[in-house]
């Protein structure tokens, strides 16, 4: 049997390398190589020894599934698919005090008047566990507490007649395993306690819910390989200044990804937003120029929010273009075609956009509401205040079809808009016209937009009762 070997581990990939260096060549990060010792190698000639035949099974099985779990917190049952599946690995991660921790002690307080739940912390003592708890109001919850780092410790506790139906590890990065020589976050014991967790919680049938760190980059910090073993990865998301907090999936073996929920931070912890719209638009001044509200869609959900922009003289050589709540590289582009399709003249300009709220937009159909508002706020002319835009816009100044334009259409007309600006139907497409209630203005080209913040201009063109 081969003696262990020390072998160096990239903190940020995952690659290990036979001695240190100060940048690692996998992903280019610069001293992130930690000394580890390796296991030993595994005994050679595996095939002569043969293994056990597993059994293979049809698709269609004849027992049920198991009945999902309700936290009894809407916003969260609905980024989980409707609930938590038994036996499933569900990973969060967020920024340091967006409220990851308050958000599963809520969820574990809801659900623990129906199942056995536990909550395991790596970084708190249980005095201070119990503390946030009575600052939730929710100190008499049934949920059982521990504070441990011992991940032999959890799965024996978990791997018994009497565990808990639903457990959590604050967090993820706290937790060893005593037989590597590594300390705790580092990658292989991050991947090793994952492992057996996750093992455990599969074979009893646990909900296992982890929480992660997270870089300076945004991603969750440890190995890559940690998002694939779980079932379901979560992030919670929110700006410092704002009061909402967006938890987001980004992977779900059970649901639909991209799903949002929706939070608002107060004093007695996270409460639900049942309608984001109506609480993104709240604050809006219809009478204002460089504002449009966007119709767009996180995973099944229609969301209405305020896209703004603020085009102003540059006294710089090089003009600013800073962007909140878009990719910016998107923003360049729509300038772009702004000036060379509609020969609006933007380039000498500082350049400013931003998404009321706090949330983040990531789908291409924002493209023709972020340029009504970059053109509405070079006129001065108000986009209507009763109307939506969505639309995404090609190289050629093409305005192109999204999908789920009826979702939509019908969102914007429960909230009282009568006027919607959306891509024209191609030839052979149905639907996209809402249940007949809004005023539909369809575009082909972006320079048909022009005429709508002329001075005068009033209604845009091709309006369609």
């Amino acid at each position: 049997m081969a003696k262990p070997s020390t072998r160096y581990a990239c903190q940020s990939c995952g690659a290990t390398f036979p001695k240190w260096a100060g940048r690692c060549d996998a992903c280019g990060e610069w001293n992130t190589l930690v000394e580890e010792t390796a296991p030993e190698s595994a005994p050679k000639g595996l095939g002569a020894a043969r293994g056990r035949r597993i059994d293979f099974v049809g698709l269609a099985g004849s027992s049920e599934a198991p009945p999902r779990r309700l936290t009894n917190i809407a916003e969260f049952d609905r980024v989980c698919g409707g609930g938590l599946v038994p036996g499933s690995a569900i990973l969060i991660g967020g920024d340091p005090g967006i409220g990851k921790s308050t958000l599963l002690l809520q969820a574990m307080a809801r659900l623990s008047q129906e199942h056995r739940c536990a909550y395991v912390s790596g970084e708190e003592a249980v005095d201070q566990v119990r503390l946030r708890a009575q600052r939730l109001g929710c100190a008499a919850a049934p949920v059982q507490l521990a504070s441990a780092t011992s991940v032999r410790d959890i799965v024996a506790s978990l791997d018994s007649t009497d565990g808990p139906d639903v457990v959590v590890i604050d967090s993820i990065q706290t937790m060893y395993v005593d037989n590597l020589d590594s300390a705790p976050g580092t990658v292989a014991q991050v991947r090793a306690s994952a492992q057996e967790l996750i093992r455990v919680a599969k074979r009893r049938g646990v909900v296992l819910l982890l929480v992660g760190h997270v870089t300076k980059e945004g991603m969750i910090a440890g190995p890559r390989v940690l998002e694939h073993m779980v079932d379901t990865v979560l992030y919670f998301e929110g700006e410092r200044g704002h009061q909402f907090r967006i938890l987001r999936a980004v992977k779900n073996r059970f649901g639909a990804t991209d799903e949002i929920g929706v939070f608002e931070m107060t004093d007695g912890g996270l409460g639900e937003v049942s309608n984001p719209s109506a609480l993104f638009l709240a604050e809006r001044r219809g009478d204002v120029s460089g504002a449009a509200v966007f119709a767009g869609m996180e995973g099944t959900r229609p969301v209405l929010v305020e896209v703004q922009a603020l085009v102003a003289p540059s006294p710089l050589g090089t003009p600013r273009r800073a962007v909140v709540g878009w990719d910016s590289a998107r923003l360049a582009m729509v300038l772009a075609v702004l000036e060379a399709r509609c020969g609006v003249q933007i380039g000498a300009n500082d350049v400013y956009l931003n998404v009321a709220g706090g949330l983040r937009i990531t789908e291409p159909a924002a493209d023709l509401a972020v340029a009504a508002a970059l053109v509405s706020s070079l006129t001065g002319e108000p986009v209507p205040a009763d109307a939506v835009v969505f639309g995404e816009i090609g190289l050629s100044g093409e305005v192109r079809a999204v999908g789920q334009s009826d979702t939509r259409l019908k969102e914007a007309a429960k909230l009282g808009f009568s006027t919607a600006i959306f891509p024209a139907r191609r030839n052979g497409q149905k639907g996209g016209r809402g249940d007949g209630t809004l005023k539909t203005v369809e575009l082909q080209q972006l320079g048909e937009l022009m005429p709508l913040f002329q001075a005068g201009g009033g209604r845009p063109p091709r309006g369609r009762d």
